[in-house]
C-alpha cells in the first residue's frame, strides 16, 4: 500500500470513529435524566391556601427530587415503598384518627374517590396536607413542623411519598399521578 492510500484509508477510520463518537454522545444526551433545577411546583398550605415554603434540600432522594420536579410520586405501585408507607402510618399514629386502613376513623378516609380535602386526590395536594397539617386538627407532619423545639423531629418529603404510595394502595385505583 502507497503512502498516499494509507493516509486515505487513516482518514477514513478517524472519520468513522468520530462519526461513531457523536453518535454514542447523542445518544447518551437523548437518554440522561434531566436535572432537577430548582422547584417546578409550588405549594400552597392546606389550612390558608397560602404559599408553603419548603427548603429543597429536604428532597434529598431520587423520588422526592422527582416529585419537588413534576407533582409525580415514582412509588406509587412500588412494593418496598408502600411496606415502609404502612409502617411510617403507623409510626406517626396515622392510624389513631385515620384508621389502620386510612378509611377513616375520628379523621376523615384518606383513600378516595371523596376526599374531605379535594386536592388530596393529587399528590402534590395529598403532599401539602400531610406536611402543613388541616384545619380540621390535623397537626403538621412535616420535618420541622411537625416539633417546634426538635427541628429534626417529624417525616421527610421521601417518607411522606412513601405514605402516600401505600395510602394510594389502599383504595380506589386513584394514584394520585392523574
Amino acid at each position: 500500500m502507497g503512502n498516499s492510500a494509507f493516509r486515505l484509508v487513516l482518514i477514513l477510520v478517524l472519520i468513522t470513529v468520530s462519526a461513531c463518537d457523536k453518535k454514542a454522545s447523542i445518544s447518551a444526551v437523548a437518554t440522561a435524566p434531566t436535572e432537577v433545577r430548582g422547584p417546578a411546583i409550588n405549594f400552597v398550605d392546606t389550612q390558608e391556601a397560602k404559599p408553603l415554603v419548603i427548603d429543597e434540600k429536604l428532597f434529598d432522594t431520587p423520588a422526592a427530587k422527582e416529585f419537588l420536579a413534576t407533582g409525580k410520586n415514582i412509588y406509587i405501585n412500588n412494593a418496598d415503598a408502600i411496606a415502609k408507607g404502612k409502617k411510617i402510618f403507623g409510626l406517626y399514629s396515622c392510624t389513631q384518627c385515620h384508621g389502620p386502613e386510612a378509611k377513616g376513623q375520628t379523621g376523615p378516609g384518606l383513600v378516595g374517590p371523596t376526599f374531605r380535602y379535594p386536592k388530596d386526590a393529587t399528590n402534590k395536594g395529598m403532599f401539602e396536607t400531610i406536611w402543613h397539617g388541616t384545619n380540621g386538627g390535623m397537626g403538621a407532619k412535616g420535618i420541622g413542623l411537625m416539633d417546634l423545639t426538635d427541628p429534626k423531629n417529624g417525616i421527610t418529603p421521601d417518607e411522606v411519598l412513601k405514605v402516600q404510595a401505600w395510602v394510594r394502595s389502599m383504595g380506589t385505583g386513584l394514584t394520585g399521578n392523574e
